[in-house]
């Protein structure tokens, strides 16, 4: 008995000692009354998605999806910027945390100056949606077609989504028209064909960029009508009816764009940690504004290929 009890102590100590955690560099932002004013041209609207199917103003849950939606009337283009949900981040208080905590501990407007500071862009409109409210948008859009890997289909089929979700029904590899339950629970998948959160923001990307495509043809009262929709199934935003009209003729007026897309962390800025018990990146912010910097700036495609990720996550 004497000789397991030192045994037992030992085992105590690696389950709960936090001194055993991976201890975080001093995260690097930016003061937010030095950031520099928004690019002439350019609107910032982030849109968030709670990690839960019913969220109210006070039971938000966690900004497990977040991606910056950018339109340049000047330059001509459309950019989406996606954010993973794991990466730690100074939380405004001088601590460090999680980044899809801040919206549910704060609010959404603290993680608009968060992402600010980190980002080195000033973003200050936003809509919040859950679960629920995605699943209508893409419904009232009429589906989504997305290609699928086989570890995908396998995956969703495990998950048991409806049969008749997708067109054709699911069975492999291939493309399929998915009604708007099935397209959200394709955008949470984490732990299928690698990549972790990484590949998870970039199918969030991908069904964006696809229903973007499909409203490339819309006229002018149907996109009015996908304001109206889009107003319907927010849980939180802080654009008003006339904001949202005139972000849409901004996006109108851009249809025709190639959708550029980007992802935050950039490679090389980022590796995994354990954190306050928790799976976590740590990210170099600064060489992440220097890309962000980059991209907002000059008009060419960033494109990151998702299938050769090196990172190394917890899964």
């Amino acid at each position: 008995m004497r000789k397991m009890l030192p045994l037992f102590l030992l085992l105590l100590l690696c389950l709960f000692s936090p001194a055993l955690a991976d201890t975080p560099q001093p995260v690097d932002t930016v003061p937010y009354d030095d950031l520099p004013p928004v690019i002439d041209g350019q609107t910032h609207v982030l849109l968030l998605c709670v990690d839960i199917w019913n969220a109210t103003p006070e039971h938000l849950g966690n900004t497990d999806g977040m991606v910056l939606v950018t339109l340049d009337r000047y330059a001509h283009r459309v950019m989406l910027t996606s954010m993973i949900r794991d990466a730690l981040v100074d939380k405004g208080d001088g601590h460090i945390g999680r980044i899809n905590y801040i919206a549910h501990d704060s609010g959404p407007e603290a993680l608009c100056r968060v992402l600010s500071q980190h980002l080195g862009v000033r973003i200050e409109k936003y809509l919040l949606f859950d679960f629920s409210q995605i699943q209508d948008i893409i419904d009232e859009l009429g589906g989504v077609d997305i290609t699928v890997t086989d570890a995908e289909a396998s995956y969703l089929r495990r998950y048991a989504i409806p049969k008749d979700s997708t067109v054709p029904r699911l069975k492999g590899e291939g493309t399929y028209h998915f009604n708007g339950h099935s397209a959200v629970i394709y955008m949470r998948i984490r732990k299928a064909g690698g990549g972790g959160d990484f590949m998870r923001t970039q199918r969030v990307r991908t069904v964006l960029s696809t229903l973007a495509d499909t409203c490339r043809t819309i006229t002018y009262e149907e996109a009015r009508a996908l304001v109206d929709s889009v107003l319907r199934h927010t849980t939180l935003t802080n654009l008003n009816v006339d904001s949202m009209v005139h972000v849409m003729d901004e996006a109108y007026a851009l249809r025709d764009c190639t959708i550029e897309e980007l992802r935050i962390p950039v490679d090389g800025a980022v590796h995994a940690i354990r954190y306050a018990g928790m799976a976590a990146q740590e990210v170099d912010w600064k060489m992440c504004r220097e890309a962000m910097a980059d991209y907002l700036e000059n008009s060419f495609l960033v494109l990151h290929d998702e299938a050769e990720l090196t990172l190394s996550t917890f899964e």
